[in-house]
């Protein structure tokens, strides 16, 4: 396939129409460090009063008086207005340049067809598999039924894959009074291109409620919409299970990030547990490797509980949503046992029970604890090894074993002739990182505050892990104290997005597919950084200069010089990149495929081939 230029008719004129404003998160103040302010939250997550956008009391974006409601409403529908106009932004970016590089809209139907790359065809002849059988009964019958995906066998397509966006978004359609208007190929590249929209809308929320300044969410969007090539690759290949499910995985962690905040009421803690709930079962029911996703965010979890930055309550209650989501879409999935046998799963199990069974781990003196801590991971590990081999001898399973081949061949653990694991190594996409990714991070100013947020966020995160590990009095007066201070020392949302970037930054380093998972991400802690009010503080402490006029002010001036500058230096370039017109050329396929699509109609009619 061949993308050739074709003529410019016109100049593109597009406008994003950013605009800033002070940005408000309510009434909840805590800061990272020791402060002066103290929390309410009970042991097990407090019951107080709290916005879950907004915070009071400090100079945040968030100082909202309380005789000020109007401003208050007024800032609140500003961000969230930028919310939806960034949104909109990026599906609109990213359609406009899928159009262009294909000319799309001029395509012959097998052309569009052939568009789709790689595994994107396969997945798309499913969806239209469903709207070109005579109901919704026969076409899933046929999926569950289907001899045509592999030579001389019988699969159950809903079960060996994950396609169920493919049959919702046919018996959508089919519903829906659009035929007469919109295509199907358009209504399936529409949908894709809107989850964008969700995701930079998650993406935005989760910087807004980690700083407390909508700005930060402004400067999150306006940098994923800038590191486009390192952030999505949506516009070429719609059709791949990561487009589906990371925007799920996004909101997932936003609704994550709510839950931890202290002074919750029971009401909004448990609508976060079910949208905790739904985002996971959206992301595990849309992509194959959900398990492996789950287990590192498992292992983040399980980090946060041994060094007491969650509760009892809040530990189970994550491994609880994990274990939800995953059980919810095994039985979708007509028991799929590689669900069953998947690491999370027996991870969690053996998290859970070691944890109640050993009452005493968080006592004794420092030595003594981290001693506990060591023999408490060894143990889990052990367990959980012991539950997935078991897991997978019970239920007969092998088919994943090529994945845990081409760790160990990855990461030279020992030797292996299994072609699977080889050809995974020749892809680039399963190789390392290249370094002209952080050059184009970069470029556009997002890699910068992200490596000076991180050392000090991992520093202060270390410092307050250690004060938590430290034995507390025995007194209740003095284990009360010890669990203020605890939350005002480091916010478990904070400390959970930290770990969240390390990790997954880890797995992006290590394998460069997954830089997708990171680089969203990214773009949050690095608006965190920019426009939150702790870090601000550590270095104007340092300074020996912290007032509350200068940190309002570098708050503010800070983030819309950078906005400044972006459009500056970017907007000419991505009315460029949008004004570049290509077409899709590749006759030579088309030929065949008409070829073929002729001949084995005929042989179907029973004529001779």
């Amino acid at each position: 396939m061949v993308l050739r230029k074709r003529v410019k008719l016109s100049k593109l004129e597009h406008h994003l129409g950013l605009s800033q404003d002070n940005p408000a998160e309510g009434r909840w103040s805590s800061n990272i460090m020791c402060g002066t302010e103290r929390s309410n939250a009970t042991p097990e997550g407090g019951t107080g009063e709290v916005s879950l956008l907004g915070r009071s009391g400090t100079c945040s974006g968030s100082g909202i008086l309380p005789w000020w409601p109007c401003r208050q409403c007024v800032s609140m529908a500003a961000g969230l207005l930028l919310a939806g106009l960034l949104a909109l932004t990026q599906a609109w970016c990213v359609n406009a340049i899928h159009e262009n590089l294909l000319w799309f809209s001029q395509l012959t139907e097998v052309e569009r067809e052939i568009s789709f790359r790689t595994e994107c065809g396969l997945y798309y002849s499913y969806f239209k598999q469903m709207l070109q059988a005579p109901s919704i009964q026969e076409g899933l019958s046929d999926l569950i039924h289907d001899n045509l995906t592999e030579s001389k066998r019988t699969i159950n397509l809903l079960q060996r894959m994950n396609i169920y966006q493919e049959v919702f978004l046919s018996v959508l359609y089919r519903l829906l009074p659009i035929q007469s208007y919109l295509e199907p190929v358009y209504f399936y590249i529409y949908t894709v291109f809107s989850l964008q929209a969700v995701y930079v809308i998650a993406l935005y929320l989760t910087a807004w409620l980690l700083s407390g300044s909508w700005l930060a969410g402004v400067l999150t969007g306006i940098w994923y919409i800038l590191n486009r090539v390192d952030t999505t690759r949506v516009e070429f290949t719609i059709s791949l299970r990561e487009n589906w499910s990371l925007p799920f995985l996004a909101l997932q962690v936003t609704a994550i990030t709510c839950y931890l905040r202290p002074q919750l009421t029971v009401l909004q803690q448990k609508v976060m547990v079910w949208l905790m709930y739904v985002t996971t079962f959206c992301f595990c029911l849309t992509w194959q490797f959900n398990q492996f996703i789950l287990l590192v965010q498992a292992l983040i979890i399980y980090t946060l509980d041994c060094v007491d930055f969650l509760t009892t309550t809040q530990v189970t209650t994550l491994y609880l949503v994990q274990v939800s989501g995953l059980l919810s879409v095994w039985l979708l999935q007509f028991c799929n046992s590689m669900i069953l046998g998947s690491l999370v799963l027996s991870f969690i199990v053996a998290a859970l029970f070691i944890r109640h069974c050993q009452s005493g781990l968080k006592t004794g003196n420092l030595l003594v604890r981290l001693g506990k801590l060591l023999l408490h991971s060894a143990m889990v590990l052990l367990l959980t090894f012991t539950i997935n081999y078991l897991a997978k001898k019970a239920l007969q399973l092998r088919s994943d074993e090529h994945i845990f081949k081409f760790i160990k061949s990855k990461f030279a653990l020992g030797p292996t002739r299994d072609f699977d694991a080889s050809l995974y190594l020749c892809e680039e996409a399963f190789g390392l990182l290249p370094l002209d990714t952080l050059e184009r991070l970069a470029g556009t100013l997002l890699l910068y505050p992200y490596i000076l947020t991180l050392p000090l966020l991992s520093g202060t995160l270390a410092v307050a892990a250690l004060q938590n590990v430290r034995p507390k009095g025995s007194s209740a007066e003095e284990r009360k104290g010890a669990g203020e201070v605890r939350v005002v020392a480091f916010r478990p949302d904070v400390a959970y997005n930290l770990l969240h970037t390390l990790f997954f930054g880890l797995l992006a380093f290590s394998t460069m597919r997954m830089k997708y998972i990171w680089t969203g991400h990214m773009c949050a802690v690095a608006a965190y950084g920019v426009c939150g009010t702790e870090l601000w503080t550590l270095l104007l402490n340092a300074l020996r200069c912290n007032t509350k006029v200068l940190l309002r002010l570098v708050r503010y001036a800070v983030p819309l010089v950078m906005i400044g500058c972006l459009y500056y230096k970017f907007w000419p370039k991505l009315m460029e990149e949008l004004s570049e017109l290509r077409e899709f050329y590749d006759p030579d396929t088309v030929e065949l495929m008409t070829w073929i699509s002729k001949f084995t109609l005929n042989c179907n009619a029973g004529n001779k081939c």
